[in-house]
């Protein structure tokens, strides 16, 4: 995994886990889109999430999708940071 991937996988997580008590009232089940430790929008699915990370960061697919559910679940480089080529 190169430098710049880690960075964000590490950044978006541990910021999703900070946040995680403070959007459970308003997001749970939700899926939250995130890119440089912000939230930057929620989705009903992780297709939509997804749709829209890659619409937004076309150019390094560098985000991450995480459910709003009460642990957080890290399933290591592919559950939050995009390859740059398609799945």
């Amino acid at each position: 995994m190169s430098d710049v991937i880690k960075k964000q996988v590490e950044s978006n997580y541990k910021a999703f886990e900070q946040k995680l008590p403070d959007l459970l009232a308003t997001y749970r089940g939700k899926f939250a889109l995130m890119r440089d430790g912000q939230i930057i929008e929620f989705f009903d699915t992780a297709r939509d999430a997804y749709i829209a990370g890659t619409k937004l960061f076309d150019k390094d697919r560098l985000f991450s999708v995480q459910e709003v559910i009460e642990t957080p679940i890290d399933l290591g480089f592919f559950s939050h940071a995009l390859p740059e080529r398609q799945i």
